[in-house]
């Protein structure tokens, strides 16, 4: 049986299925990649990198986004890397287990692999405890806005949805997916219309889809260019986790979820506060907030407060299917797997890496206090991870695959 081929384990689903499957996706995967709008450009303008603001720094810092999806997410994880299955399931390990069939057993080489492969694995475990904790933690900050005396609530409501968060894991992928779908659909249609609402005033941020905007950027702010990308970078994460949950879903729900809703929704967005700095340069201080009137200011907290919990569900689906697979590999003792989910053999559920990841997770939030204290070792976890994923895939294309080289 070929098992870099999604469509040998099972047959792909069609119809009512499929759209079920293709809405609940969008629930469980696209949660942390979904919320990247709340920081990632606030984060590219920040005073602290030292970029003078221009419209061509805005054309130029657009532009990568742009590109940045369409070669890394779309390119790269969508059409390349998510053909890399074993046994239909998907993550770090899967990879690791594929590019295994290229080196004798006991070799030097695939001494290598494995030491690649468990790194990246255990990057992408600190990625599933940082995600959980840096998300509900600058959703639940948004409270500071409203009212300083609101901060020392930050916490305890951030401790409390968390163990909310982890208690519902235990209903399954099939429920929580069911449960979080139809709200993560409803963010991705707000955020794009938010866009479309500011880029209409100012269609010419269009322009950008233009590639030498973005190379035009780096050359003129080389060094200064590099930490911009390193911010860049943050529209990004959560393309891992797409990976590792391939097993829950299959590959088709999760591919029509970005393309026809997930992409189109984030650019439309990206776009829309370009065109709103082009306009008005000030908003870079909160700039997704500030694409709405204030009267939606509050309903749009709670949107993304809802949202921002959702997207820690990616990596901690992501984290049962790897250690699953950790298991079958023989990296980790045996320990307790519940399938939740008679139609989908990869929805599991592992009650002691749940409330495993809880402990961790909690004592993170206690640990780090902010937000943006976080912000460091999440980059270097997703990045890292990217990394091995990158070097895995490039055997598996080049050994098993049998492609050209240079391709």
């Amino acid at each position: 049986m070929d098992h870099t081929s999604p469509e040998a384990s099972a047959p792909p689903p069609t119809g009512k299925r499929l759209l079920a499957l293709t809405v609940a996706a969008v629930g469980v995967v696209y949660g942390d990649i979904g919320t990247s709008p709340l920081y990632a450009l606030k984060e590219c303008f920040s005073p602290d990198h030292g970029i003078p603001f221009s419209a061509d720094a805005v054309y130029g810092v657009i532009s990568m986004v742009f590109w940045a999806f369409a070669i890394v997410v779309s390119l790269k994880y969508v059409l390349f890397v998510m053909r890399a299955n074993n046994h239909g399931e998907g993550g770090i390990l899967a990879l690791m287990a594929l590019a295994l069939r290229t080196a004798p057993t006991g070799s030097k080489r695939s001494l290598l692999i494995i030491m690649a492969g468990v790194f990246g694995a255990c990057m992408f475990y600190g990625d599933a405890i940082i995600t959980p904790a840096i998300s509900v933690l600058s959703a639940v900050e948004g409270l500071e806005v409203i009212s300083p005396d609101l901060t020392r609530y930050v916490m305890p409501i951030t401790i409390a949805i968390l163990v909310v968060l982890f208690f519902i894991q235990k209903t399954g992928t099939d429920v929580v997916g069911k449960l979080f779908g139809p709200i993560m659909v409803a963010w991705f249609l707000t955020i794009g219309a938010m866009g479309i609402h500011q880029v209409v005033q100012h269609p010419a941020i269009f322009a950008a889809v233009n590639p030498m905007f973005a190379v035009r950027f780096m050359d003129e702010h080389a060094l200064q260019g590099f930490i911009v990308l390193g911010a860049v970078f943050l529209v990004l994460t959560g393309a891992e986790a797409l990976y590792a949950d391939m097993g829950h879903f299959g590959v088709k729900p999760i591919r029509m979820g970005w393309f026809f809703i997930v992409m189109p929704c984030l650019l439309l967005n990206y776009f829309g506060q370009g065109a709103m700095f082009l306009m008005n340069p000030e908003t870079i201080s909160n700039p997704f907030f500030l694409m709405v009137p204030e009267g939606f200011v509050f309903p749009l907290v709670l949107l993304a407060t809802a949202a921002t919990v959702i997207a820690s569900q990616a990596v901690i689906s992501g984290a049962f299917s790897m250690t699953s697979q950790a298991i079958l590999l023989g990296f980790v003792p045996r320990m307790k797997v519940r399938h939740t989910s008679d139609k989908e053999i990869g929805q599991i559920y592992m009650p002691l890496v749940n409330w495993a990841l809880l402990v961790l997770v909690v004592a993170v939030v206690l640990a780090f206090k902010k937000s943006e204290n976080l912000a460091a070792a999440y980059g270097i976890a997703v990045t890292t991870t990217m990394i091995v994923t990158t070097l895995l895939a490039a055997i598996v294309m080049r050994i098993v695959w049998r492609w050209n080289t240079i391709l």
